[in-house]
């Protein structure tokens, strides 16, 4: 019997490392943006200025104007959209919504998830490549102006000169000053753009914590767009590793055509044999060189890929070039690119629309039968119930009233069911709420003991302001089970 030679592990150094070869090599980039020593790999996406890149930008632009404009607008007297948090008010297109309109919030928000989940079915991440802020002022605003500094306008690519000295601090300041503008803007649709414009024009230390606000979100965006940039959607934002979910094998998507393309070769397909000995890709790189996120579409559906067809443009036009057929990199679905048979319609596409249906008709039958004022009864504090005169049950409730209109309004009450039964606010004859205004106004309610049985008796009151408006509210009173 030979002995057989057994290979001795790599000594090791006294950092714990072992001498010589690694026993697993990195990967050459083990991210998109990360290099296989850790470092960062700095992303200089080159432009390639087709069909889908021409249509980005104009998109982009007006998308830009439009949350530039919007908060300056006025509907009915209002910004089209007012978030404010601090009162609990959200006003959208002329209506408010109030901390009393939690259904129609939720309501909302559940139709707006569902928008995205139908989106996302039937056309792939479009919402990341044409309408996110993030790629939106990325690719058509700061990109643009690195290319200035880099002397690559209009082309892109790897920089000709590096961005030093007092050209660096040049950008940064056109930095902060965009991102100084956009904090603004963003903010207008938190306290509006009048209080804004005040603000703007007094001193910081008369309004201190909006100023931290716009300048911490002053800081990020300049960090953001500066520094982290693509990094948000590969790391920060959750979108991309949600697509397994909300993406099936016929969801669009920016797909490389493997069948067609591959074995890959340099130069026009030969023809042996009635045969081509190599596919369509002429492995140029252009598809990784103008990749905003530097992924290589060739490697499939990846988490990374926003979806903003760059590949696409970059690849008809080498295409086009070389009078091939284009479309190698294209919009498709996975099982289109399999050959198998690919339909629009599947279970996905019937139930969300179905729920969506459901969720927008819920939403509109509460939001047109919504009154011009909300009224509750509460029960007050003290006593459940007292005698009064001509032995008359009395309760002391609270009357929560909410004044939903912009102007003054006058309010009565009266009571429908007992018919016996009486209603008085306790502390003034009128009532009266300016408008947006929320007020508890005590009422003392009052019924004969005939009208109650085992203790309860259920009343009906009608609330009606000075416009016609009117409310009918249910309550049980409380009250003695024998006659006092």
């Amino acid at each position: 019997m030979t002995s057989k030679k057994v290979a001795r592990p790599p000594a090791a150094t006294s950092e714990g490392l072992h001498v010589g070869e690694s026993l697993l090599k990195p990967e050459e980039h083990v991210l998109a943006t990360l290099e296989a020593d850790g470092s960062r790999r700095w992303l200089f996406p080159r432009l390639a200025m087709g069909k889908f890149w021409m249509s980005r930008r104009t998109v982009a632009y007006l998308l830009i104007a439009f949350f530039t404009i919007l908060p300056h607008l006025r509907y009915k007297g209002l910004p089209p959209v007012l978030l404010d948090i601090p009162t609990r008010r959200f006003t959208i297109l002329g209506y408010t919504f109030l901390p009393t309109d939690t259904l129609l919030l939720a309501l909302l928000m559940v139709s707006a998830f569902l928008s995205l989940f139908l989106v996302t079915a039937l056309f792939g991440r479009v919402w990341c490549g044409w309408g996110c802020p993030q790629t939106v002022y990325t690719e058509y605003l700061f990109r643009p102006i690195d290319r200035l500094f880099q002397g690559t306008s209009g082309k892109g690519g790897i920089p000709r000169q590096p961005i030093t000295g007092w050209r660096w601090w040049l950008r940064g300041f056109i930095y902060l000053a965009i991102c100084s503008f956009l904090s603004h803007t963003f903010l207008a649709y938190f306290v509006g753009t009048d209080r804004l414009g005040r603000w703007v024009t007094q001193s910081p230390f008369e309004h201190p914590i909006p100023f931290l606000i716009m300048a911490v979100a002053t800081i990020l965006l300049t960090f953001d767009f500066i520094y982290f940039r693509e990094q948000t959607c590969l790391i920060a934002c959750p979108y991309g590793r949600f697509q397994s979910v909300m993406l099936d094998r016929r969801s669009l998507i920016v797909s490389y055509d493997e069948r067609r393309g591959e074995p890959r070769g340099h130069g026009k397909p030969e023809l042996k044999d009635d045969q081509p000995s190599k596919g369509d890709c002429v492995d140029c790189g252009m598809c990784v060189q103008v990749c905003p996120t530097g992924i290589d579409i060739r490697n499939g559906l990846q988490m990374e890929c926003i979806h903003c067809a760059q590949c696409i443009d970059a690849c008809d036009s080498v295409m086009t070039t070389l009078h091939m057929p284009t479309g190698l990199v294209r919009y498709s679905n996975q099982d289109s690119l399999a050959g198998k048979p690919s339909s629009v319609w599947r279970p996905r596409l019937i139930i969300y629309p179905i729920a969506l249906l459901c969720t927008l008709s819920a939403f509109s039958y509460l939001f047109l039968t919504k009154k011009d004022f909300d009224a509750k009864l509460l029960r007050n504090l003290g006593n459940t119930f007292s005698v009064g005169a001509n032995e008359l049950i009395d309760n002391s409730l609270k009357l929560s009233l909410t004044n939903r209109t912009t102007e003054a309004r006058h309010y009565e009450l009266a009571i429908l069911v007992p018919a016996s039964g009486t209603v008085r606010p306790i502390e003034s004859p009128e009532i009266q709420l300016s408008g947006g205004e929320h007020q508890f106004v005590p009422v003392l309610v009052s019924a004969a003991f005939e009208e109650f049985k085992d203790g309860r008796c259920p009343v009906k009151l009608k609330i009606k302001d000075d416009q016609g408006e009117e409310r009918i509210v249910d309550y049980i009173l409380l009250g003695p089970y024998q006659k006092p």
